[in-house]
Formats: structure tokens, C-alpha cells, sequence
């Protein structure tokens, strides 16, 4: 008699989340009681440690908390629909409260405003145009060297709170941190961030502690968002102001945006629209920008709480977390108001901390590390914390990636002399990729007088990539014709050939 094996198999009730489709189902999970309150309680969980992120990053910025605030209720719901990455969470960040913040130091509120409508519009653009596609080109090296300036930057914008202040922040600031530290060794049930805004503030409004609050830096929301338009001149003089800070958010908006949905691909197993989600950051800081709000982009840090240690799937989760922020914020203004700072700078650097690279400098990983990368990284962080901008940073970072694979690419290309079929031939193979920095040294490879009458140059195992290698050849031909020889080239790929064809002999201009 068989016995039929016991299947180990779930059924779909009992698996954690069925197949890809079904986990960020909208649908599917408004039919599921228990996928739903896995839904409500991660967005909760958000919006809680949200709060005091928003209203650091507004301090970082130069403005009210309320406009770090609605732009995280704006950012958070209108990516909740517009966004190609369900359960990523957009909100104001530090990112892009450091590119903007000369702005309204500079300018005013109506031209920080401006910029943030503007920086939307670019995105919507960009993402229009395909730059999701561009990411592919940033080497994991300048990622490093964009998370490690983020952070620096992130910790020197809390130095001003802690200098010239009052003694008894810093025992707050330390006992804030060591809150964060220890409490999720006992539990992750609520936010440690959260629970030490809390006991401070408890604390300084029981012990009667004079230090500075979030009240001080400016007046928080008492009613809902509102239209606005910024009362700004629509003439170049204003385009030429806003637009270098607005293309610049735009950018770090959108690398950090598509970076964090990256990650979030990897840990879900799930696919995202990668175009759709940078017109939708777009689309969101336009929103955000007409609502009086700061912008933003994807948070890392948040995403995480959602989707790794909530276990959120779906645009639910983002979309909750907007609206709990607002009734949190709105319905309880004046306890949000008794924050001392010294809470918020302990988050932001907890913050700064857990967003640094540090596995990227031990010593173990840099002797492993070639030093062109450890220099891409080094240059990176060091030309954004020059220029407190990270989009010129991560350029500067591409730049020298760039530089550096060229140079060690170029160092691969060699001429072999390999036949001599007759006394009147000679046959050099020409062995590597052929590109700018590796053809200009081709040249001098050659022995233009010692060589016999006919040469044979052979590329079957080189690629001709671009005109300047075309170039070299003419020049190598035209040498070799000077003194009476004959250059024959063979071997060439097909998309080589045609590009040999097209251009040999059309180069020199004449000269």
C-alpha cells in the first residue's frame, strides 16, 4: 500500500505573502483583515518616526517645521498614488533640505518655494526622458562616497545646536543617544527615536529645564495645509537664481528616490516601475511645492521601518502614514511645540551614524579595496562636503570613476609582433579594447623605418570604439605611406568595420 508524502507546502492563507502580484495588491490586501492591519500599524509606526525627522530636517533648511511637516503629509500621499515602488516611503529629507537651504537663507520663502515647484518640474522631465535608465552608470563606489557625505552633512548641521547653549544639553543629547542605542537590544515594538523624544521632553517639562525647543524655531501648524502660489517674479533673473538649486535638488532627489527603490527590490523580491517613480517624485514635490511645503524624496530610514521591520508591501502603508502624520502634527501642535532640541539633535545623529558607510573604511576593506575605488569614494565625500552639495558631488564622483577605469583600461591594449609570411611582410596583432585612452599610445608602436614593404595590422581580437581610434589608424597608415609602405587592416569586427569604414580618411580635416 502507498503512502502519499505529507506536504510541507503553505497554502496561500498561511504564507506570510503569496506571489509577487498579490503582495503589493491594493486590492488583494483591502480583502485581507490581516494583511490590512499589517498595513495600518507599519504606517503608524512611520508617521511616528516621522515626525521629529521632519522637523529637524525643516531646522536644517532654515524654516518653520510646519513646511518639513506638510511636505512629508504631501510627499508621502501624493507618492502613494504616483509613485512605481509600493511601500516606499517620500518625505521631506536632508538630502534636499541641504541642497535648498542657501535658498531661503539667501532669497526668501516665495523663491524656496519656486525652487521646489521648479525642481518637480525637472524631475518630471528627466523622468519622462529616461534618466531611471542612468543610474545603471554610477559605480557602487560614488553610491559609498553619496551615503557617507549625506551623513557628515547631516552631523555638521547639528553643531550649531550644540554650541553656545546651555550645559545641560549636552547630557540630554548623550542620554538621548544612549536611549537609542539600548532600547532596541530589548525591544522594536515602538520606535527608539520616538521613546527618547518622549523622556526628554518629559523630563525638562517635570524637572522645569530650561534648553531650547522646537517652539523656538518657529511656529508649528495649527490647521491644514492650503493652497499657495509663491509671489515671485516671473522673469530670467528669477529663473537664473532658483533653477541651479531646483536642477540640483532634482538630481539628489532622484538618485536617493531610485537608490531606495533599488534596495527595496532586493529585500521584497518584487519588481518596480523605476520611470514612473521618478516622474512621480516629480509630480509629488510640484504637489508638495504648491502647498507651501519643502519637497522631498524617498527616505532610506523610513522605508526600512516599513517595509523590512513592518513588513508593509503596499501603497496603503504610504499612504497612512501621510495622513497620520497630519492628525498627529495638526490635533497635537502644542506638545510637539515642548520638544527640546537637544532630543532632535540626538536623533540626527543616531541618524548621521546609522546612515555612514562604515564597513566602507575599516582597514580590512581597504587594503582589499583597489585605491581607484577607495579614491572615487574618497573624492565623492570630499567635494560635497566642500560644496555642501550633493549633486555636484556625485558628478564630481562619476568624473573621477570615469578618469580612473580609462586609465586603467588603456593600460590592457598591446602590439604583438606575430607573423612574417615573406621577407616583404610583417604582421602585428593589435590585442585589447581600442578607445581614446588606449589608442593615442598606438602610434608609437610601430617601427615605421625598420619595418618591410607591406604591414599587416590584425584587430580580430580588438574592438574599435570610437573616432579617435579611427584616427590613430589613418595616422599610423599615413606614416607607414610616407616612407613607401603599405598598411592592410584586417580582422575587424563587424561593428567595427563599419565604423572604420564610415569614418577612415574623414578625420584629419585636411590637415
Amino acid at each position: 500500500m502507498s503512502v502519499s508524502p505529507v506536504s510541507t507546502e503553505q497554502s496561500p492563507r498561511d504564507r506570510p505573502f503569496p506571489h509577487e502580484a498579490d503582495v503589493t495588491s491594493v486590492r488583494a490586501t483591502l480583502r485581507s483583515p490581516r494583511r490590512l492591519r499589517v498595513e495600518v500599524l507599519a504606517g503608524l509606526v512611520v508617521a511616528l518616526a516621522l515626525i521629529p525627522e521632519a522637523i529637524s530636517f525643516s531646522i536644517i533648511a532654515g524654516v518653520d517645521p510646519r513646511v518639513g511637516l506638510f511636505a512629508s503629509f504631501t510627499m508621502a500621499v501624493s507618492i502613494a498614488f504616483l509613485g512605481g515602488r509600493p511601500a516606499m516611503i517620500s518625505a521631506a529629507t536632508g538630502a534636499v533640505a541641504l541642497v535648498i537651504a542657501p535658498v531661503v537663507r539667501e532669497y526668501g520663502m516665495d523663491y524656496f518655494i519656486a525652487t521646489v515647484i521648479l525642481a518637480g518640474l525637472f524631475q518630471v522631465v528627466l523622468g519622462v526622458l529616461g534618466v531611471a535608465r542612468l543610474m545603471r552608470f554610477i559605480p557602487r563606489s560614488v553610491m559609498v562616497g553619496f551615503v557617507n557625505a549625506l551623513a557628515i552633512l547631516i552631523f555638521l548641521a547639528q553643531l550649531p545646536h550644540l554650541i553656545g547653549v546651555s550645559w545641560v544639553v549636552y547630557p540630554l543629547v548623550a542620554v538621548g543617544i544612549a536611549v537609542m542605542v539600548l532600547l532596541p537590544r530589548v525591544t522594536t515594538a515602538v520606535p527608539a527615536p520616538l521613546v527618547a523624544i518622549v523622556a526628554l521632553t518629559l523630563f525638562t517639562v517635570f524637572a522645569a529645564v530650561t534648553v531650547p525647543t522646537v517652539g523656538d524655531e518657529g511656529q508649528l501648524p495649527q490647521s491644514l495645509p492650503s493652497l499657495l502660489l509663491p509671489h515671485v517674479p516671473l522673469t530670467l533673473e528669477t529663473l537664473s537664481i532658483i533653477a541651479p538649486y531646483a536642477l540640483a535638488m532634482a538630481l539628489v532627489g532622484l538618485m536617493e528616490s531610485l537608490m531606495t527603490a533599488k534596495l527595496v527590490d532586493d529585500i521584497t523580491d518584487t519588481h518596480s516601475d523605476k520611470t514612473r517613480e521618478a516622474w512621480g517624485q516629480g509630480a509629488a514635490n510640484i504637489i508638495t511645492g504648491f502647498f507651501g511645503g519643502m519637497g522631498g524624496c524617498a527616505m532610506i530610514g523610513q522605508t526600512m521601518i516599513n517595509v523590512k521591520a513592518s513588513r508593509a508591501r503596499t501603497r496603503i502603508s504610504t499612504f497612512l502614514a501621510g495622513v497620520f502624520l497630519l492628525i498627529l502634527v495638526v490635533g497635537l501642535g502644542d506638545i510637539v511645540a515642548i520638544i527640546p532640541m537637544a532630543a532632535l539633535v540626538a536623533v540626527m545623529v543616531m541618524v548621521s551614524v546609522g546612515t555612514f558607510d562604515w564597513h566602507s573604511i575599516t582597514p580590512a576593506t581597504l587594503r582589499r579595496m583597489p585605491r581607484s575605488e577607495t579614491l572615487v569614494m574618497l573624492a565623492t565625500v570630499a567635494v560635497v562636503v566642500v560644496t555642501h552639495n550633493l549633486a555636484i558631488g556625485v558628478i564630481a564622483g562619476v568624473i573621477v570613476a570615469m578618469v580612473m577605469f580609462a586609465r586603467r583600461v588603456a593600460h590592457f591594449t598591446s602590439v604583438v609582433d606575430i607573423a612574417h609570411p615573406d621577407p616583404d611582410t610583417r604582421v602585428y596583432a593589435v590585442i585589447g579594447e581600442l578607445f581614446f585612452a588606449s589608442s593615442n599610445d598606438l602610434v608609437t608602436q610601430f617601427d615605421y623605418v625598420g619595418d618591410p614593404a607591406n604591414i599587416v595590422i590584425d584587430l580580430s581580437r580588438s574592438h574599435v570604439w570610437d573616432a579617435s581610434t579611427v584616427a590613430t589608424l589613418d595616422a599610423i597608415t599615413t606614416k607607414y605611406a610616407a616612407k613607401g609602405k603599405s598598411v592592410t587592416i584586417t580582422g575587424l569586427n563587424d561593428s567595427s568595420q563599419e565604423r572604420h569604414d564610415r569614418l577612415a580618411g574623414h578625420l584629419s580635416g585636411g590637415h
